[in-house]
């Protein structure tokens, strides 16, 4: 056995648990009780290409020890993801153990399976001791995992997955549902049904409501803890098909938080999306709900990743909604369409945005989230002073025709100011990025709104009609602005989509969180 690590939390007494032996101790973590719990990280698999971080959380009164993990299918990203964002959970009694990346390689391609391993061994998933074998898992990761189990002895496994349709549209797909194992512990069935309702009440479809099914399969991590550890065990299943993974991911906090409830762990006031407890200087929040194009959130965490100490989530609707933007420093809205953006945030999500801006939060509108910005429709935010070119004209032939569309992907001419070059970090040269009718705009002059500085021309322009010719050269590429405490930086092109434009994007983000760029 491992040094035992002593975990207490404000005004506790305090727990003792010991690091299995296998574990490489990487760092302990303490906060104050106000942070719900302490939190210790290790890691299973030490110096392997295996390796993956796992967490245990104390809360300050003795209860019931749950193993929550996600990611053994690295295809299935939402109920990792699901599972890192737990961590920042104010966990009030028992233990939280959380495995996010069991499968770290499969995730980082976005493969099923184990790669490079023998084929009988490339399903995680079908790793772990079988009904009728030995107490014997198989491969690194697997015994990995599997010794993990047996050291904690959850009272609850909870294992996030993924499913390609909806079960009650598709049978054959297991989408949308809660996979109980056998035998089904005392409590579970009630336990279970709090799951559903909770899940299915943000369901308008009731063809893609969740639904309980009975038994998992043989040689599954769930069904290997209940029948030899005598765990509840449970398999959440979100489905991928025509969802957003922010949906996705929100849906498995949905349910973990109603089994939370229900065992005391969490208060009945819990968010289900809490700032991240940690040393991350740049939180962004990355929106990728109903009119969100499927390139821009990707590009746009790739990106990300380029910024030391910093952390990106997705987020949908609902979460703004629920309020979430106040855990993060700047919000993204990428390309896509503006109007739909507008639409699934609704009045309520647009006060939400135009709240956090005001008070000091960070905008970066791409493409339709330049849209979004904008002071002359009707839908949208009106927190940057202008307004774009969407007027409809007579096009001879054709009829009438809106201006905002120019045709489809092509490259254009930009040329930072003096202001944007010292912003964004290029040089005076113009330069050549990809265009897909973002906003031609014009001051708006809104009194309440100051001015916007530009930061970038456009040097060259796309034109389908010939009534478009000569309105988009020499008009902003990127302007930025302020709305209340906060700023906003509105780019019509895509920088996001060329990785040679990744400082550019990097250095919008800090802007727009009042920070000045990582070194």
């Amino acid at each position: 056995m491992g040094v035992p690590i002593q975990l207490r939390s404000a005004g506790s007494t305090g727990f003792l648990c010991r690091a299995p032996s296998f574990i490489g101790l990487l760092l302990i973590f303490l906060f104050s009780g106000a942070a719900g719990g302490e939190i210790a990280t290790g890691s299973l698999a030490p110096g392997t290409k295996w390796e993956t971080p796992y967490h245990l959380i104390e809360g300050s009164r003795p209860g019931p020890t749950v193993l929550v993990t996600g990611g053994l299918h690295g295809n299935e990203p939402a109920g990792s993801l699901a599972a890192e964002q737990i961590l920042h959970w104010p966990i009030l009694r028992g233990r939280l153990v959380v495995l996010p990346r069991a499968n770290q390689p499969g995730l980082r391609k976005g493969t099923r399976h184990l790669p490079d391993v023998a084929r009988q061994e490339a399903d995680l998933n079908r790793n772990f001791p079988r009904t009728d074998g030995k107490n014997e898992a198989s491969s690194l990761i697997g015994k990995e995992i599997w010794e993990l189990a047996q050291k904690f002895k959850p009272d609850w496994l909870i294992d996030l997955h993924e499913g390609y349709h909806f079960h009650k549209i598709q049978s054959k797909s297991v989408g949308s549902t809660i996979l109980v194992s056998q035998p089904v512990g005392p409590g579970t069935r009630s336990v279970v049904g709090g799951m559903l309702a909770s899940v299915n009440s943000t369901v308008e479809d009731p063809d893609k409501h969740f639904v309980p099914l009975r038994g998992t399969a043989n040689g599954s991590l769930t069904r290997a803890a209940a029948e030899r550890l005598g765990a509840n065990s449970l398999i959440l299943e979100t489905t991928t098909r025509e969802q957003a993974i922010s949906l996705r991911t929100r849906q498995h906090r949905l349910m973990l938080r109603s089994i939370f409830q229900d065992m005391g762990m969490l208060g009945e006031g819990a968010p289900s999306m809490t700032r991240t407890r940690g040393e991350a200087s740049l939180r962004v929040a990355l929106y990728d709900g109903q009119g969100a194009g499927e390139s821009g959130p990707r590009n746009l965490q790739e990106v990300m990743k380029t910024i030391p100490r910093s952390l990106s989530w997705r987020i949908g609707p609902s979460d703004i909604i629920e309020g979430a933007l106040s855990h993060f420093d700047v919000v993204i809205f990428p390309g896509g369409s503006g109007s739909k953006q507008a639409a699934a945030l609704g009045i309520e999500g647009r006060k939400e945005v135009r709240r956090f801006v005001e008070k000091g939060g960070g905008f970066v509108g791409i493409c339709a989230g330049a849209y979004l910005a904008a002071a002359n429709y009707s839908w949208s935010l009106g927190i940057c002073d202008y307004n774009t070119f969407c007027e409809a004209r007579e096009i001879p032939g054709v009829g009438r025709k809106s201006m905002w569309y120019r045709g489809p992907s092509a490259t254009v001419t930009i040329e930072l100011t003096p202001v944007g070059q010292e912003i964004l970090g290029y040089a005076g040269e113009p330069f050549k990025v990809r265009y897909h009718n973002g906003p031609i705009v014009s001051p708006a002059g809104m009194d309440e709104v100051p001015d916007y500085e530009v930061l970038a021309w456009f040097r060259s322009e796309v034109s389908r009609y010939e009534t478009q010719k000569g309105t988009m050269v020499n008009t902003p590429a990127i302007v930025g602005g302020k709305f209340g405490k906060g700023r906003v930086l509105s780019i019509s092109p895509h920088p996001e989509s060329s990785r040679d434009l990744s400082l550019l994007v990097t250095r919008a983000i800090h802007w727009a969180a009042q920070l000045e760029p990582s070194k």
